[in-house]
């Protein structure tokens, strides 16, 4: 899949185009984007809470969900949320990259 790159405008594709796509789900609030309202993910409304065990399993379980929804090239296999600093958590992904069958990691995504 092609794309454009959110800060350059040049061309994007494979798994840079899929790291920006899954980035722009997980960072966009749902109910938030004209036209379609249900894109996003909750993890936006969760991250100004106390990362406790609760917690991460509700960002685990937001991700999932999002990303099952929204990004069909990609099947997660493991979420590992960490609080960077106060109101900033980053998500480290596993998972298979489905056009090629490869396994993958993806970090640095940034809440």
């Amino acid at each position: 899949m092609l794309g454009i790159n959110c800060l350059t405008g040049k061309q994007l594709s494979g798994i840079e185009h899929l790291k920006q796509s899954i980035s722009d789900i997980l960072t966009t609030r749902i109910g938030t984007r004209v036209m379609r309202r249900d894109y996003g993910s909750r993890l936006p409304d969760l991250i100004d809470e106390p990362l406790n065990g609760a917690l991460r399993l509700e960002l685990i379980a937001a991700t999932a969900e999002a990303l099952a929804r929204w990004e069909p090239r990609f099947k997660l296999t493991k979420v590992t949320p960490t609080r960077t600093q106060p109101g900033q958590i980053e998500i480290y992904l596993e998972g298979i990259y489905l056009p090629e069958g490869n396994p993958i990691t993806l970090d640095g995504i940034i809440l």
